[in-house]
């Protein structure tokens, strides 16, 4: 099995252990979304991970179709997101627990069986399916702290993170162009794991701009959980403030 799909199985585990034997006032209890529940939590990862599924199938344009005709047309990923929450919010939580779990183990198999190399559709544009695991492992990483956050339970930072960082360090073009902005040149980051080593994610080119601190640190701000200037994270170079800002794990 390759790190990454090892990595979204663990990441998977970790959430299903905050779920099991959930009483109805732990899905009811409300997370740092806004408006949203650990129950509507679940269902938006179990709703991505059906579509993540889809996308690995060669299947994306049909479902997204499918689901878009049940709902009203939107403007923004965000906004579509909550009006998927919307529609289906109110299921049976043994329902939605039993869902949620069969669609991740349904995504890790059918990443494991597959070349990641392979390009797929996703709400980004085309992309690997290595991307898309990771993009997966992220999110899930981002909502498995939002629902330990709204059960008073303190999560221990994990290598999994790495694969988040890299992620983040690698699609930071990406956010420059999402935002409309140029990139005056290449960026490193220079992180430190969770156990002290030393993560350094560097640039073919000389970097212009250095970003530093935890790794921890770096995946929350990019999660958009945490704003940078409440973090260990430091930047130097012309770039640094425009990083900070709009670095992200997510389309």
């Amino acid at each position: 099995m390759d790190d990454i799909v090892i990595a979204l199985a663990g990441q998977q585990a970790e959430l299903s252990g905050l779920l099991d034997g959930l009483a109805d006032d732990g899905w009811r209890a409300p997370t740092r979304c806004v408006g949203w529940n650990v129950a509507d939590v679940v269902l938006h990862l179990a709703q991505t991970d059906e579509m993540a599924i889809a996308s690995a199938t060669g299947r994306y344009p049909q479902h997204m179709a499918e689901v878009a005709g049940q709902i009203r047309p939107v403007d923004s990923v965000d906004a579509g997101a909550a009006l998927m929450v919307e529609r289906e919010r109110g299921i049976a939580t043994t329902e939605l627990r039993s869902r949620w779990s069969t669609g991740a183990a349904r995504l890790t198999e059918t990443l494991d069986a597959m070349d990641l190399s392979t390009r797929v559709v996703w709400v980004a544009g085309d992309l690997s399916a290595r991307t898309l695991a990771t993009t997966r492992l992220a999110e899930t990483w981002i909502h498995t702290g939002d629902v330990a956050g709204a059960l008073g339970v303190t999560l221990a930072p994990t290598d999994r993170l790495r694969l988040i960082a890299r992620l983040a360090w690698r699609t930071v073009p990406y956010a420059f162009a999402a935002a409309g902005r140029t990139m005056t040149g290449p960026v490193a980051f220079q992180l430190s794991s969770p156990s002290g080593e030393a993560w350094d994610f560097l640039p073919d080119d000389p970097a212009l701009t250095t970003i530093r601190g935890r790794a921890e640190d770096l995946c929350a701000v990019a999660a958009r959980r945490v704003p940078a200037v409440a973090t260990s994270l430091t930047g130097e170079g012309p770039d640094a403030d425009g990083v900070l800002a709009l670095v992200r794990t997510y389309a």
